[in-house]
């Protein structure tokens, strides 16, 4: 699975477009970024870029962005409706695919730190990022504005995390910059069948994280020490969520909009469910819903999973059929069309299956068959794979729902599941693998013309190739487990699906096999190459392919003679 990192980094410049696309255009220039969005707003004066990619390239991306928005936008300058600090005022990063918050904390503070040393930007890290729990909320960080800086800077109480301390003609001129690691917001409405505003509010007060405001038995705002309401929450409260009730009369329906700032606390389907049940207290009912702007597509698979264990179906299928159960299920059509590939960021940014597993079997059968070098064996291998975890899910579905296999039907389920994961990790590992021979290809072409080029270029083709062999070593470590699950099913599943698991165990065997074999072919080329910057990879690399390709023929041999020996008997019987 590749990583994927978004940053919505905001510029304090909407309204001249030549240095808009000045700062946007350098997200262009950094390989494996995608630029998903522009939004300029001439009253804030303020410019909301978004992009995604891997958490490297994002965090070029983004240092790049600040290096230019402080290069042509002069805050003492600058005037608008919104708050701001700098050139760049905020610059978040938001874990979307494989990668943690942590990892995102990591990204925000190593980017900080070079906004700080290299263009002596002042920078305050926040939220996730913080290092310090007060300065967690923007609004501490930013209080005053880029107003109030040159009277901060030399405090130690306001001394940024990197970056000088001090009111200099750098921060005069580009402010201060604030990065943060936070989750992904998504901006969401649930429709209710009612054109009442009250009850739409309402419905929004009993899930808010904030509450509503507490009355005394004669109905009198209770206050608290300073005069302000006190707040409780409602019956169906979700955090990281804040809500508001509306009407929208184009769609002649009322409808609790919700910003859910944090969808790794809260998901879309928790609040959908939430609003279900506060609606169907006040005597109305939820119509369907809408999505404002992007979704991870975690995020809707977590939906789509959610509703089919609901429903005591196998939320082991593919994710084309979880995403339309999520779809259906939260009634995302219900106003407007909603189509995965543009509603979904990753879909969005192209970055969902590569071209290699986006051909039909016929183009990858031709594609291969030609005189280019690749895809080859390591692709074919993790197909054959992939082949192999598709049949363990699907012989887990066929046993799901049969009176005959009760007893199992938790466990054929999870192995449905299990099934689908390793299957998409298999696909994916067939571009992969392509990449990464690609990308040894082109380090042949460097210079080395001179003793420091041709150092240079070994060193190059040494990492190029280990990584290569990276890609092939994942699919046979993974191999193992997806091999005890062909046996499990075979044992447990539906046995006129007998013959589905034995040729599981075959094929992922020889997917296994396969990958071994492109183990070895990289780390052969591997000892000619400068060795100094990983000592000990071609050893241990070795050392774990064995074992794995070890532990792949003793449990497919198993499964294999178990299978065989079943089948021959039914036949003899």
């Amino acid at each position: 699975m590749k990583k994927l990192v978004e940053c919505v980094p905001n510029i304090s410049e909407g309204r001249d477009p030549a240095i808009i696309d000045a700062v946007t255009n350098v997200v262009a220039d950094v390989d494996g970024v995608h630029l998903l969005d522009v939004d300029p707003g001439a009253e804030t004066n303020r410019t909301v870029i978004t992009f995604i990619g891997s958490p490297a390239g994002v965090a070029e991306a983004a240092f790049r962005v600040v290096k230019r928005a402080s290069e042509l936008i002069d805050m003492s300058k600058h005037s608008g409706a919104h708050p701001r600090h700098g050139a760049t005022d905020v610059c978040p990063f938001v874990p979307v695919r494989g990668v943690t918050m942590e990892e995102c904390v990591e990204i925000a503070r190593a980017v900080g730190q070079r906004i700080g040393e290299e263009l002596e930007i002042p920078v305050y890290l926040y939220e996730d990022a913080a290092q310090e729990d007060w300065r967690r909320n923007l609004a501490h960080v930013r209080k005053g504005e880029y107003e109030a800086l040159s009277t901060k800077l030399g405090q130690d109480k306001w001394a940024p995390d990197f970056g000088p301390n001090a009111w200099t003609d750098q921060a005069t001129r580009s402010g201060a910059t604030n990065v943060s690691a936070r989750g992904f917001l998504v901006a969401y409405n649930v429709n209710i069948n009612s054109m009442s505003k009250s009850i739409a509010q309402n419905i929004a007060l009993d899930i808010k994280e904030a509450g509503r405001a507490q009355r005394d038995d004669n109905g009198v705002l209770v206050k608290d020490a300073k005069g302000k309401n006190v707040l409780v929450p409602g019956p169906y409260r979700l955090e990281a969520c804040k809500a508001v009730g509306w009407v929208i009369p184009e769609y002649d329906r009322a409808q609790v909009s919700m910003n859910l700032v944090n969808t790794a606390t809260t998901k879309p389907h928790e609040a959908f469910d939430a609003c279900c049940k506060s609606a169907i207290d006040r005597g109305v009912r939820v119509t369907g819903s809408e999505l404002v702007g992007l979704i991870p597509e975690g995020d809707m698979l977590a939906a789509g999973k959610h509703y089919l264990r609901k429903a005591g179906q196998s939320a082991g299928i593919p994710r084309k059929m979880i995403i339309e159960t999520a779809i259906q299920s939260m009634g995302l059509r219900e106003l407007t069309p909603f189509d995965p590939a543009e509603k979904i960021i990753e879909y969005q940014a192209g970055l969902n299956d590569g071209p290699l597993v986006s051909m039909t079997g016929r183009e990858f059968a031709d594609e291969l068959s030609s005189d280019s070098p690749a895809p080859g064996g390591g692709s074919v291998a993790a197909l054959c794979a992939a082949q192999a975890a598709g049949l363990v899910a699907m012989v887990a579905n066929l046993t799901v729902g049969k009176k005959k296999y009760n007893e199992v039907q938790d466990r054929v389920k999870e192995i449905a599941e299990a099934g689908q994961e390793l299957k998409d990790f298999f696909l994916a590992a067939i571009d992969d693998d392509t990449n990464a021979f690609n990308a040894v290809m082109d380090t042949f072409g460097m210079p080395k013309g001179t003793p420091e080029q041709a150092k240079a270029r070994d060193l190059a083709v040494a990492e190029a190739t280990r990584e290569a062999t990276r890609v092939p070593l994942s699919v046979l470590k993974r191999v193992p487990a997806m091999l005890e699950l062909a046996g499990e099913v075979g044992r447990i599943g539906n046995s006129n699906s007998l013959s589905d698991a034995g040729v599981a165990a075959l094929a992922g065997l020889a997917g296994a096999e396969g990958a071994y074999y492109n183990v070895l072919i990289n780390l052969d080329s591997l000892r000619e190459l400068d060795q100094s910057a990983a000592p000990n990879f071609l050893d241990t690399t070795r050392n774990e392919a064995g074992q794995a390709l070890t532990a792949c023929e003793k449990t497919a041999a198993e499964v294999r003679a178990a299978i065989r020996g079943q089948l021959e008997s039914a036949l003899d019987s």
